[in-house]
């Protein structure tokens, strides 16, 4: 990935949620995607990339736009990179070659000018939202998904209208720490994939965190943001490490953080 250019940088964003009703959220991606990241080495997303996804088989003229836009860019020489999120979990190879992207694991660690470091999503990480967690280690089973894939269109289609809802009324009843990461899970998912700085979204809390590591070293969390009311992404290069937020329809010069 690292092609040595020191004038190069690689962009990360996350939970930008695109859905039918939110298109401006639709149309600040893709003015993204022909400004900023084509001028990038390379684009992560790292989950939550749609609201909800029922299948590769979705006709829906959303999915064919993205797919299109993102096609233009790994065909540019820009390659794009997906992590399945909370959200998008159930996106295969079909959708995926259809529009350039190269799926990652769950956690994948990349050399980012001359620092590893640890991708994820970021749901895993939220150890203490117990109900969550449950529920995770059944959707994240290839024979539960291979059974929900099999089912008719219309009813994947009700199927997600539903866990929608419930989804809704779950976030109004939890904590927000409960819903954040938990504190102790992340040095130690860091010494597990022996790395000092990690990224990742789910949280919708952007900011950068110092981490206490093994041994007296310390670390960095860099937490992208949602899309909701700005476009949230995160610009590294040997430069540093920067997030940057533009408010929904500006096309201005971003803030930095």
């Amino acid at each position: 990935m690292n092609k040595g250019n020191t004038n190069s940088r690689t962009l990360f964003i996350a939970d930008l949620h695109l859905s039918s009703e939110r298109p401006d959220i639709t149309a600040a991606f893709l003015r993204f995607l022909q400004q900023e990241a084509t001028q990038a080495e390379a684009l992560y997303i790292l989950g939550d990339l749609f609201e909800v996804w029922i299948g590769d088989d979705n006709p829906e003229a959303l999915l064919a736009q993205v797919a299109q836009a993102t096609k233009a860019l790994s065909d540019s020489g820009v390659p794009v990179y997906f992590c399945h999120g909370n959200r998008d979990f159930l996106l295969k190879q079909r959708y995926a070659k259809r529009a350039g992207l190269q799926l990652l694991a769950p956690a994948t660690v990349v050399e980012l000018y001359d620092h590893p470091t640890l991708l994820m999503h970021g749901d895993s990480l939220c150890t203490l939202d117990l109900g969550y967690q449950k529920f995770r280690t059944w959707w994240d089973q290839p024979w539960w998904q291979c059974l929900i894939l099999s089912l008719p269109l219309w009813y994947r289609q009700h199927l997600a209208r539903k866990a929608r809802r419930v989804s809704a009324k779950d976030k109004a009843g939890k904590s927000s720490d409960i819903m954040d990461v938990t504190p102790d899970e992340v040095p130690k998912v860091m010494g597990i994939y022996g790395v000092q700085r990690l990224i990742h979204g789910h949280t919708h809390r952007p900011a950068v965190h110092q981490v206490p590591l093994a041994n007296g070293q310390s670390g960095q969390r860099y937490v992208l943001g949602d899309w909701y009311q700005q476009s949230s992404y995160l610009e590294v290069s040997r430069d540093g490490w920067q997030l940057h937020f533009v408010k929904l329809n500006e096309s201005d010069t971003p803030d930095a953080v």
